[in-house]
């Protein structure tokens, strides 16, 4: 038995927005600067991302309101989540080392066997988007966003560490949704903040 409250499971689609939010403001402005492969590894990550989150949300929305266990659509959130995760960090990492010819990143299949394959899907992609925001922001000679990026991933790698202990405690639940949404909101500050000196325009060298 999960201890979820409709409170807690409201504040649990708040970072699900954010990241919505910011996968827009990348894809806006991030597409003439990515090959015709990057930007669709980037806008399926950021799909998935944004309906695995949308899905668990709504799960724990269900499940504390008490109308139904929707097992389904908890069960989704680590594959989809984290196969979403590594397509954008591969398309920022594609990004910033495409040469004169684009090449297509192929993605080799996961491995389903535990949840460890997930995990690092999720560490490399988010990793890939983080460090790759932070490198454009260097270029654009904003090094002080890179701080809210490298926030976003150590809180996200907290929450990450929240995932390990006792999912059924309430406390445990509100620790990790409250790094999420401090995770995501450090992303969407950060891309904000991008998009306002002028991202779309910024040329990369």
């Amino acid at each position: 038995m999960y201890s979820f409250t409709v409170p807690m499971a409201l504040m649990d689609f708040v970072p699900v927005v954010f990241f919505g939010i910011t996968g827009v403001l990348l894809l806006r402005d991030l597409y003439n600067k990515m090959c015709k492969g990057a930007y669709a590894l980037l806008a399926a990550g950021a799909v998935n991302v944004f309906f695995a989150g949308f899905c668990k949300a709504l799960w724990k929305l269900l499940y504390a309101a008490k109308i139904c266990d929707f097992v389904a659509l908890e069960e989704m959130f680590m594959p989809v989540n984290s196969l979403g995760l590594l397509f954008v960090g591969l398309s920022l990492i594609g990004m910033l080392c495409q040469k004169r010819k684009s090449r297509m990143l192929s993605v080799a299949p996961p491995v389903f066997a535990s949840s460890m394959p997930f995990i690092m899907m999720m560490v490399v992609g988010l990793g890939g988007l983080c460090a790759g925001l932070s490198v454009i922001a260097a270029k654009m000679k904003k090094g002080w966003i890179m701080v809210l990026f490298i926030l976003s991933f150590v809180c996200a790698m907290g929450m990450g560490y929240m995932s390990s202990r006792d999912s059924t405690l309430a406390w445990v639940n509100w620790v990790e949704q409250s790094l999420n949404t401090a995770s995501q909101g450090c992303l969407l500050i950060g891309t904000i903040l991008l998009h306002k000196k002028g991202l779309k325009a910024f040329v990369m060298e």
